[in-house]
């Protein structure tokens, strides 16, 4: 089980780094002039890594949230990624993408790997 439970924690930690890939591939394929798509393509990212660090987090958040403040923070920050995923690829990719986050965060939740 601790097998399974490891590979839960790695899992979110490459659905973070999605977000930031997500936000990244939008940003540099958004129909728009060469250096607003070179803006947007770091851009983008560099602000979900801020709002990130700032509340979500796991021991280094700023500002940490818990309860109801987590799950929003959490169902804004991967739903804006799946948008951006979806927009820049297809929309099943974005869904994919929401509903493997879905899948893990209940599994965190039930196996006591988030605190709420």
């Amino acid at each position: 089980m601790s097998v399974l439970k490891g590979a839960n924690l790695l899992l979110m930690f490459l659905l973070e780094l999605g977000v930031l890939a997500a936000g990244a591939w939008w940003g540099f394929t958004v129909s728009a002039p060469l250096a607003v798509r070179v803006v947007a393509g770091l851009a983008v990212p560099a602000v979900f890594i801020v709002v990130w660090a700032l509340f979500g987090a796991a021991k280094d958040a700023r500002f940490p949230q818990t309860g109801w403040r987590r799950i929003a923070l959490e169902v804004v920050w991967f739903g804006a990624a799946a948008v951006l995923l979806g927009l820049a690829w297809t929309p099943v990719a974005g869904i994919v993408f929401f509903a493997i986050w879905v899948a893990n965060g209940v599994l965190r939740l039930v196996w006591g790997q988030q605190q709420l």
